[in-house]
């Protein structure tokens, strides 16, 4: 489970066997951003996540497609972004045009939800669904065999600096299980309160890409950051085997 990545032929791909930070810049510095995702870089990370919110599925608003071209510019990592928003299928061309690698959308927000997803997909963007801590995973239960990824929320969306939810990664476990028994090929995302105390737990759950926003760039040094985050994670999956 810990040999080296293999590439496929395209910018989204994913890695394969080890887990991925994807530091999340809605807790970052906007005055020095540059600066921090080249720190991110430096400690490993292999995904850049952004954070956007609407002000109307969300009680906040952040981030446009003009702040993803602009990050497009500055980094080479993949970029993930999460539309926190209402009616998505409007702007999912406009976030893939402006550099989106991997664009997931939450079901909840998504009247004809396989549709969105193919309509990600035929962007050429990985597609993924989101689901909050509310909503049982089973509501996924008909996309499995077409979506890219499935970010389970571990807080309630709309602001950073939340704590952890535990019970969301039964949901995780869950998911993982079908996964292997169905032979699906998704991969599995979290999004909350994860940090360098429960990192190892979330992991051994079955998560493939963890999403650490204060606990990345709220440190002294984020690159240090990401670097425990991976050692935590790398080391729970050995443990596990």
């Amino acid at each position: 489970m810990l040999q080296s990545a293999q590439r496929n032929e395209y910018p989204g791909e994913f890695l394969r066997y080890r887990v991925e930070i994807a530091p999340s810049v809605l807790a970052a510095d906007f005055g020095r951003l540059a600066d921090q995702i080249r720190a991110v870089e430096r400690g490993g990370a292999s995904i850049i996540h952004l954070d956007v919110m609407d002000g109307h599925f969300v009680p906040n608003i952040t981030i446009g497609p003009p702040v993803v071209a602009a990050l497009r510019k500055a980094t080479s990592l993949r970029l993930d972004c999460h539309l926190m928003i209402s009616d998505p299928d409007r702007y999912i061309e406009d976030f893939r045009r402006a550099g989106a690698d991997m664009i997931s959308v939450h079901q909840e927000a998504c009247m004809h939800l396989d549709r969105t997803l193919a309509y990600i997909r035929s962007c050429g963007a990985l597609a993924g669904a989101v689901i909050n801590p509310a909503t049982p995973a089973e509501t996924l239960r008909e996309v499995l065999e077409c979506v890219d990824y499935i970010l389970v929320m571990s807080v309630n969306p709309g602001f950073g600096g939340q704590e952890f939810i535990p019970r969301t990664l039964e949901k995780v476990r869950r998911l993982a299980r079908w996964r292997e028994e169905h032979g699906y090929a998704y991969r599995l995302e979290i999004d909350g309160g994860v940090d360098a105390s429960n990192i190892a737990e979330v992991v051994r759950a079955g998560i493939d890409m963890v999403v650490a926003g204060s606990s990345v760039f709220h440190t002294q040094d984020p690159a240090v950051a990401v670097e425990l985050l991976l050692q935590r994670a790398e080391s729970a999956i050995m443990i596990q085997i």
